[in-house]
């Protein structure tokens, strides 16, 4: 049996491990920020009529374009975020949120360009930035994970790139951006402009969305995900919004027929429940501000959240916390910063289970 060195792989690929979170069957998972809350016995049986209805029509391709799911895209987005005034031809849709990061990339990144992002933050970011034969840069966060206008600008200036990655609310520290340091990029940024608002969902009431800054901004792009808040993880559905152009210029690189008819069918359905899906959105926002109030209390470091997941620390050896969470039955993430930790918001009895865990992996 050969190995991977015995293969002609390109160059700029060797070394490199695959993305991937731990998948270990125990009691509670939190560590890949997944909504805990399961679709109805309603919804299920919704689902499973949307299947059998295309399920007869699985022999031809389906829509290439998914025109009817980017019309309940748009109008979800409008409901969202009153006056931004959506069409269709704005939006595009992709499986996975990965998948229409890539096809950025694929569309205005490539050799000889680079992509700019500020780290800590979403680990697919440069992963797929280096698939796509694309130089990334790491211009870091504030100390508080937070980034300030002068100093997004000043990365955004010195670098020239041809695609900046700004990420709100962050992952893995739930931090969220102002408005005002998206417009300071929007003002000196030679290239596209890419808001990851995967999270956007769970943010707080007085954090606004991108989606308020698009009219007028052609190289402003805001992508979003049903993976999180709509509890639909499985579906693998990503999309964004943009000025038309922009979608037209991901048709260039699209594969054919790439969203599947049963995707599209799952996606539209999903949205059709969309106030049932995103009714579990108010109590996870719950659970994350007790948790973020009881870890600090406790006397831990925790970064602001936007999210549906806490940054927490410092650990002189966090391996050895995230090992005796584990041993107690409780999954969360060693990802981000050193030193640092990350868990997921879950139910109240997940919750109870991870507070009981750590405090007992504390006291062993």
């Amino acid at each position: 049996m050969s190995s991977l060195g015995d293969l002609p792989l390109r160059d700029d690929l060797r070394g490199r491990e695959p993305y991937g979170a731990p998948q270990l069957d125990v009691p509670y998972a939190l560590n890949t920020n997944e909504n805990p809350y399961p679709p109805s016995e309603r919804l299920v049986k919704a689902l499973g009529e949307a299947v059998m209805d295309v399920a007869g029509t699985l022999n031809r391709y389906p829509d290439r374009n998914a025109a009817a799911l980017r019309e309940d895209l748009a109008a979800f987005l409008n409901a969202d975020t009153p006056g931004v005034g959506l069409g269709a031809d704005g939006v595009w849709a992709a499986n996975g949120s990965n998948e229409i990061i890539q096809q950025i990339l694929q569309a205005f990144g490539g050799t000889g360009r680079t992509a700019l992002g500020f780290e800590p933050s979403y680990s697919m970011h440069p992963i797929i930035t280096g698939v796509s034969g694309t130089r990334w840069v790491n211009a870091f966060r504030d100390e508080d994970f937070g980034l300030g206008p002068a100093r997004a600008v000043a990365a955004v200036q010195e670098n020239r790139p041809d695609i900046v990655f700004l990420t709100s609310p962050n992952n893995p520290t739930g931090t969220a951006l102002p408005l005002a340091a998206i417009e300071a990029v929007l003002e000196v940024a030679p290239g596209m402009v890419v808001v990851d608002e995967a999270y956007a969902e769970f943010r707080r009431a007085e954090t606004p969305s991108a989606l308020t800054l698009l009219d007028g901004r052609p190289r402003l792009i805001v992508t979003r995900t049903m993976s999180k808040a709509f509890a639909m993880a499985g579906t693998r559905l990503g999309y964004l919004a943009a000025d038309p152009a922009v979608v037209e210029a991901l048709l260039l690189v699209r594969l054919p027929y790439h969203l599947s008819a049963v995707t599209q069918a799952v996606a539209r359905t999903a949205l059709a429940y969309g106030e049932e899906l995103l009714g579990g959105v108010d109590a996870l926002r719950r659970e994350r501000d007790d948790l973020v109030a009881w870890l600090r209390a406790g006397g831990f470091r925790v970064a602001d959240s936007d999210a549906n997941f806490v940054l927490f620390g410092t650990f002189p050896d966090r391996r050895a916390v995230w090992e005796g969470l584990l041993e107690r039955g409780v999954l969360i993430r060693e990802v981000g910063p050193p030193e640092w930790l990350r868990v997921s918001v879950g139910t109240p009895d997940e919750m109870a289970a991870f507070r009981t865990a750590l405090s007992e992996t504390l006291k062993a």
